[in-house]
């Protein structure tokens, strides 16, 4: 497909006055510039996605802006050879849905450097499903496995395990080989769910003790935090000698408060993730890596709890933020 329509439909946030997100018409000229023209298929729902819709978070910068941080679809229109006319593609990160308008529109206009084209063996919802909360967590397992973690070295805990990161997460490490501890705050609601993805021991947030000491007994052979604040400063703390911990999150607090004998008297790593400007030789081996070796086990069937069109965004984000979600949540546009 060639042509744009000259009026489509996309969700667009504005701050003047106060904030505001509705469906307006754009026009391609409207939207922030790139050489590519994608007509979107899929997108997702990723916890900045809910903040930036809602209102609850300082995301977007800019105004107005398209949110929605990833997206899948064909191109359209391009002035890059790479990706002529009918390319099937993706973008996660790559500052889309933050500083550039986003996934939540019938066509983005991207800068060709965010553009992915679509791995063989994945589909363009599958694409989303994985998404950014999964390129995420692939990412977190790449850097973990650089820094030499093993199965050996115990099982790994997977902090916030029902949302998408975490959910992916243990999908991926128990692919390689791990047993998998999930941490969760709803540990009977989320049973059945986690065992399906494989999750070894389930623990209750609510009644763990942690404690105030700067070194606790060591359970975790490496950890997968999406909370940030005192989990993870506990983390830290119970963490054995050179395990690593994927730092991805901040769902509780945005602050980290311990001492430094952890990573000098265990020689425990914090690895920082960060998805959105990842280079771009690690992005592309990253998803190579998912359309096959790490594609998650139960992907359409468990892991995507429910697919929506544009209009059920503003409802479907708010039941992120308020808990009310597991699993991810996938964003139909144009569909196949």
């Amino acid at each position: 497909m060639s042509d744009v329509p000259s009026s489509f439909r996309a969700l667009r946030v504005r701050s003047e006055g106060g904030h505001s997100a509705r469906f307006e018409n754009l026009g391609i000229g409207e939207l922030s510039a790139g050489e590519v023209v994608v007509r979107v298929a899929y997108s997702g729902i990723n916890y900045k996605d809910a903040l930036a819709v809602t209102g609850k978070g300082k995301i977007l910068r800019g105004s107005p802006r398209t949110p929605g941080i990833d997206l899948s679809g064909v191109v359209a229109q391009s002035s890059d050879p790479r990706y002529p006319p009918g390319t099937p593609v993706l973008v996660t990160g790559c500052n889309i849905g933050e500083q550039l308008d986003g996934g939540y529109s019938e066509y983005a206009r991207l800068p060709a450097e965010a553009i992915v084209p679509l791995p063989e063996g994945l589909s363009l919802a599958e694409a989303m499903a994985i998404g950014t909360a999964g390129f995420t967590a692939a990412l977190a397992l790449r850097r973990m496995l650089e820094n030499h973690q093993s199965p050996e070295m115990g099982s790994i805990l997977v902090t916030g395990p029902t949302g998408g990161v975490g959910s992916i997460a243990i999908a991926l490490l128990k692919r390689e080989g791990f047993q998998v501890t999930a941490l969760t705050g709803k540990p009977e609601a989320a049973r059945d769910y986690l065992q399906a993805l494989g999750a070894d021991v389930i623990l209750d947030r609510n009644s763990q003790a942690m404690g105030g000491k700067p070194l606790e007994t060591a359970l975790w052979g490496g950890a997968v935090d999406n909370l940030g604040g005192a989990t993870l400063n506990w983390l830290t703390r119970t963490v054995k000698p050179w395990g690593n911990i994927a730092s991805i999150g901040l769902a509780q607090a945005h602050t980290l408060e311990t001492t430094v004998m952890p990573f000098i008297l265990r020689g425990v790593s914090l690895l920082g993730i960060h998805s959105v400007e990842c280079p771009r030789a690690w992005r592309l081996a990253i998803w190579d890596k998912l359309r096959a070796d790490w594609k998650p086990a139960g992907l359409m069937e468990r892991i995507v709890a429910r697919t929506i069109d544009l209009d059920g965004l503003p409802a479907a984000c708010e039941d992120l933020i308020a808990g009310r979600v597991t699993g991810r949540t996938l964003v139909r546009i144009h569909g196949d």
